[in-house]
């Protein structure tokens, strides 16, 4: 099952950095919150990936075309073979898909634009911009049971976002900004039939309404509810929480060793 990652957009909430480079790229201990997000799929052994640019695509190219060297040790002979020797090389065992879906293009258009690349079977799907201990083999069973067209990881952070309106795990709407603490929101994390693709129009469709709202009118969304670490990168404080916890080494995503 093949992983989509939304790394397009402008990130305009972390502006401080994202006038230098796109979302997805902002470090987190030394790597792209994007490099975290793919070695929590990863880990469950999930290694292909779609990933779909838009704002500063050019960047995430750049970092993946120079990956295997980054990770490397290299020498470099200038004086006689003008050649680079690599050394104890280490590279993921990743096969990574770049493409250009639009500077404009909203988040279901993007996903409309992988379809090529991704074939008639079921993939997953996540923003390129939040983290977290998520459980990836449970979620894929829990979608494989329930024989709906969609799942949405639902999570319990407090405030800004808007929330799900839950029957058991059947996602039956959609509410605005709430501040209750115990309001479930969408945290990412889909899994999706290709049956998807029929809710999405064109390039300025957005996800996050009239699709997941028509699916839950259908009764084709259900809901996954994560209740471990969730964190999404959306300000400088939510950098600086989740480069804390990295470096004292409390990353609760970091499943890997």
């Amino acid at each position: 099952m093949k992983v989509v990652i939304l790394a397009g957009g402008f990130g305009t909430r972390i502006s401080e950095e994202s006038h230098l480079r796109p979302k997805p790229m902002i470090e987190i201990g030394e790597k792209p919150i994007l490099w975290h997000i793919m070695k929590i799929y990863s880990y469950y052994g999930y290694n292909e990936f779609v990933i779909c640019l838009g704002y500063k695509g050019y960047m995430i190219k750049e970092y993946f075309s120079q990956y295997y060297l980054h990770e490397s040790d290299v020498t470099f002979d200038f004086r006689s073979s003008n050649q680079a020797i690599v050394h104890n090389h280490h590279a993921e065992p990743w096969v990574v898909t770049l493409i250009n879906t639009g500077l404009e293009t909203q988040t279901g258009g993007r996903i409309l634009r992988s379809r090529p690349y991704l074939g008639d079977e079921p993939f997953m799907l996540t923003y390129g911009d939040g983290v977290a201990n998520i459980d990836i083999n449970n979620l894929v069973h829990f979608h494989r049971s329930h024989e709906k067209f969609a799942t949405i990881t639902s999570v319990q952070p407090a405030g800004r976002f808007g929330a799900l309106t839950l029957e058991g795990n059947l996602v039956t709407g959609f509410k605005e900004k709430t501040d209750s603490k115990n309001a479930w929101i969408n945290g990412g994390f889909f899994v999706f039939q290709p049956e998807v693709f029929d809710y999405l129009k064109d390039d300025q469709t957005y996800l996050e309404r009239e699709p997941l709202e028509k699916l839950s009118c259908d009764g084709q969304l259900m809901s996954y509810r994560h209740q471990g670490f969730w964190q999404s990168m959306d300000t400088m404080r939510d950098r600086t929480l989740l480069e804390n916890l990295w470096q004292t080494g409390r990353a609760p995503w970091r499943l890997w060793s």
